[in-house]
């Protein structure tokens, strides 16, 4: 749907499990000479001001990253995504988000590769702006899961797929997974990353129903509740489900989650990683 934007949740609780596990992922990519390409089918505007009016009406921030920011120490862990939050705020205050993109523009090598796809016309705009001119990085407004049929297998044979829509539409809870199925086909080493909100459980339980039936292996599931699950509450907590993910994720998500919990926590927060599907 074209009506989401971003920016009203920039920095919350669901952007730092997101982006904490993307920047392991990425920093994992980085341990290997050969270069990779990081594909996003949502990348949303780049990057965003948190002194924005989207911003501050919703504070959603103050709950999440910032809670981050404010530590004089955390566990290595996070060190990854604190990198990309110091990325964008160089003079020591927090005042700006790195979406996705920019999470991936922190660890991308100069033979690395980046396509990010995006709908919004308005994000689509900011996005091209918030993303360096080089001939290794395309920006497209464009459908991403169409656009994802074209990047998909990468040069490089190596990649990593971030697939985090909106949600608006509850088709959007299947389509998101039968378009890493149709990626998976072309391109079946890669790594492919999914995030979903979890609003209402039955349908959370029906992905993973769903992802059991693809036939793929290997899928991590990790996630994150600051609520109880409530049908009619809204957004209860976030999670991720990971195709070929690093070995050593989990115990690394089972961290971050940990200080989540203890800076983060509404009192009732519950988190979990399993080993959705089997290698």
């Amino acid at each position: 749907m074209l009506s989401y934007r971003h920016g009203f949740h920039a920095g919350n609780y669901a952007d730092v499990l997101k982006h904490s596990a993307l920047a392991l992922v990425l920093e994992y990519m980085c341990k290997k000479d050969k270069p990779f390409a990081y594909i996003d089918t949502h990348a949303g505007a780049g990057s965003y001001s948190l002194k924005s009016d989207m911003a501050v009406k919703t504070g959603e921030f103050n709950e999440g990253a910032l809670k981050l920011w404010e530590q004089d120490s955390l566990p290595e862990e996070l060190a990854p995504y604190m990198h990309a939050l110091k990325k964008q705020n160089k003079k020591g205050n927090l005042s700006y988000y790195p979406g996705s993109p920019q999470v991936a523009l922190s660890f991308l090598r100069p033979n690395d590769a980046m396509r990010l796809f995006e709908l919004h016309p308005k994000d689509a705009d900011i996005l091209k702006k918030n993303t360096p001119t080089k001939s290794r990085y395309q920006v497209e407004h464009k459908d991403g899961y169409e656009g994802l049929k074209s990047a998909l297998p990468p040069v490089s044979r190596r990649a990593v797929v971030l697939i985090d829509p909106s949600y608006e539409l509850k088709s959007e809870y299947r389509a998101s997974i039968k378009a890493i199925e149709m990626g998976f086909k072309r391109f079946a080493t890669g790594t492919y990353m999914l995030w979903y909100p979890v609003v209402d459980r039955k349908l959370i339980q029906g992905m993973e129903k769903y992802w059991v039936k693809t036939g793929i292996n290997n899928v991590l599931q990790i996630e994150y509740c600051r609520e109880p699950d409530s049908p009619g509450y809204g957004m209860t907590g976030t999670g991720l489900f990971i195709v070929n993910p690093p070995w050593q994720l989990a115990n690394q998500m089972t961290t971050v989650m940990d200080v989540m919990n203890r800076y983060m926590d509404s009192g009732k927060a519950v988190s979990r990683v399993v080993q959705l599907v089997a290698e």
